[in-house]
């Protein structure tokens, strides 16, 4: 027979607890509302104002079109017009833009028979920016295409109508031609170089998986290394010993980095084996990335486990920080589809830079001194997490 009496108490209980232990209440309340934001607003948006840099070498009505053209479509915001192509390059090549559109010298010229032609100097390496950069880039040639057409009919050119004719070069895609239209005397020829070859969807998602299991599997298992044995009281019978704490936690978080590297290289391993996974920038940079990063979120582990008196504790106290870096920190999506305040956040979380250095040496195939930025901030993310956690660690707790 049910006593409602004791079940009432039973359910008081659990409040209790939970009044007891402030960070379990805050995670029950505030988690689903970060995931709610998340999905709503983190995931799968337009892809629009990404970075470009215009090359304009010419001068005269069909330049001024095409720059107003690409000023004038959501999908691309203009960071500069220059006139150096070297200079363009180099933004792309940096990451600091993800295309370049080239205007090349006589561009204007409408008294020659020459084909006109343009280049579209793309970062492949972003896959899901690319699908949307090449299309646009092809829609807004074939109007300026047309805008031509009707001006050189209008000066009296004998050239006819002008269209647009699609070429794509990378290291791995044969040149191709599209669109094109016979007896068509005059075009304007699109050049597409993706400067890192043709980048399928799982070459991209790969990298921020990898890193993703490292942080997850790092900042769990310290859960159980350090509040799950404190709860048990494991932890307790170990500071009986003369050890110092400095000490204790080298030897936690020493044990923990073995266990959670050795999962970190069969899971790299595996996507080599069975999806084909190629790592342009050798696979010592690849490990030695993720071993950074490994040891950056074990030390957010012990950073967050210093005050955690129970695993249950810990748990509800590393989930907020968990799953909001998996959907911000550009996983799954490129971090340019968020709204501009999730795009902040982004940089203040680790995760972003271990992605942003797997996807520069797999991807890109940089060595350890072209990331060197992404290496150094999550060396001093781990110093801070360490610093810290050692200073807040409650042997007592």
């Amino acid at each position: 027979m049910l006593e409602l009496k004791k079940i009432k108490w039973m359910i008081k209980k659990e409040f209790i607890v939970l009044k007891r232990h402030p960070s379990r209440l805050v995670s029950i309340l505030a988690f689903p509302i970060i995931m709610i934001l998340l999905f709503g607003y983190g995931m799968g948006g337009d892809l629009t104002n990404l970075p470009v840099v215009v090359v304009a070498q010419d001068d005269g009505v069909l330049t001024n079109a095409t720059l107003e053209a690409v000023k004038s479509t959501d999908t691309f915001h203009v960071e500069d017009i220059t006139t150096d192509v070297n200079t363009a390059k180099e933004k792309v090549d940096s990451g600091e833009v993800k295309a370049a559109i080239i205007l090349p010298k006589e561009f204007d010229n409408f008294t020659t028979d020459q084909s006109k032609a343009a280049t579209l100097y793309l970062d492949s390496s972003d896959q899901m920016a690319s699908q949307v950069i090449i299309p646009v880039a092809q829609q807004l040639f074939a109007k300026v295409s047309a805008m031509a057409g009707e001006y050189s009919t209008a000066m009296g050119s004998s050239a006819g109508t002008m269209t647009t004719s699609i070429t794509t070069e990378n290291a791995t895609v044969e040149p191709s031609i599209s669109n094109s239209i016979e007896d068509v005397q005059e075009s304007i020829t699109l050049h597409i170089n993706k400067i890192f070859g043709e980048i399928k969807y799982i070459d991209f998602l790969v990298p921020a998986v990898l890193g993703m299991t490292v942080m997850m599997s790092c900042m769990m298992g310290m859960g159980s290394s350090v509040a799950g044995e404190r709860e048990t009281g494991e932890l307790a019978r170990l500071f009986m010993t003369p050890t110092s704490v400095a000490t204790v936690l080298a030897g936690k978080i020493a044990g923990k980095l073995s266990v959670e590297f050795m999962r970190t290289l069969v899971l790299l391993f595996a996507a080599i084996v069975l999806f084909g996974v190629a790592i342009k920038g050798g696979i010592i940079n690849t490990i030695i990335v993720l071993f950074i990063g490994a040891l950056c979120f074990v030390g957010f582990g012990i950073m967050l486990s210093s005050r955690a008196s129970t695993q249950e504790d810990y748990t509800q106290l590393v989930m907020p920080f968990c799953m909001p870096m998996m959907f911000v920190s550009g996983v799954f999506y490129p971090i340019e589809t968020m709204p501009w305040i999730f795009q902040k956040i982004a940089y203040i979380f680790p995760l972003t830079y271990l992605n942003d250095a797997m996807r520069g040496v797999m991807i890109k195939g940089l060595g350890l001194g072209d990331i060197w930025l992404d290496l150094l901030v999550l060396i001093g993310f781990t110093l801070v997490f360490f610093i810290v956690g050692v200073k807040r660690f409650n042997r007592d707790v």
